[in-house]
């Protein structure tokens, strides 16, 4: 055999050793992915005891309230109480528990919602601002609501409030609009 036969020869075992180190590479890194993907999923799931002893020790859910004309009431009495700047009339709707979340802040309990309140009802005076409700609905214990508003010094355009209601009271609540100075 030639020089250039044993040279053609070396080259075409060293290519044939790089395309064996490429397809290992490739199927040690499948596997080496695989076996952490299983370990991922593996460590994500409760082992059995953990499951059972996380079922003994939930306390049973309560009997919730859905009728759908008890959520409209509470959702009725609270946009006409909104409107007329009943501050009262509209805390009869919430307890300590419940929360209302906006765009700036989340109110927890009955004092922090208060607050909210006071503050919508300095924009949003009684005497020179316009509220129309353009759409509520209610499904079950959610009650939704899309309004807008002209005040004095504000603009509200798409504003919108949702609402979880369970027996009679507003127990979450959220807010979202578009509130422009003028």
């Amino acid at each position: 055999m030639t020089n250039f036969g044993i040279h053609k020869t070396r080259l075409r075992i060293l290519e044939i050793t790089k395309l064996r180190r490429s397809k290992f590479s490739k199927t040690m890194k499948i596997n080496i992915l695989s076996v952490f993907v299983f370990c991922l999923l593996l460590s994500c799931n409760p082992k059995s005891k953990e499951i059972e002893n996380n079922h003994s020790s939930i306390a049973p859910s309560p009997s919730l309230n859905y009728d759908e004309q008890i959520t409209q009431k509470v959702l009725d009495h609270h946009f006409k109480a909104f409107v007329e700047n009943d501050l009262e009339e509209v805390m009869v709707d919430y307890t300590e528990e419940s929360i209302l979340i906006t765009p700036d802040r989340t109110y927890r309990g009955l004092a922090e919602i208060r607050e909210n309140f006071v503050n919508a009802y300095a924009a949003l005076p009684k005497d020179s601002t316009k509220v129309t409700l353009l759409k509520d609905l209610s499904v079950k214990d959610v009650g939704y609501i899309i309004w807008e508003a002209d005040a004095p010094k504000f603009d509200f355009k798409h504003c919108s409030d949702s609402f979880i209601i369970h027996d009679g009271i507003i127990i979450r609540q959220t807010f979202m609009g578009v509130v422009t100075p003028k």
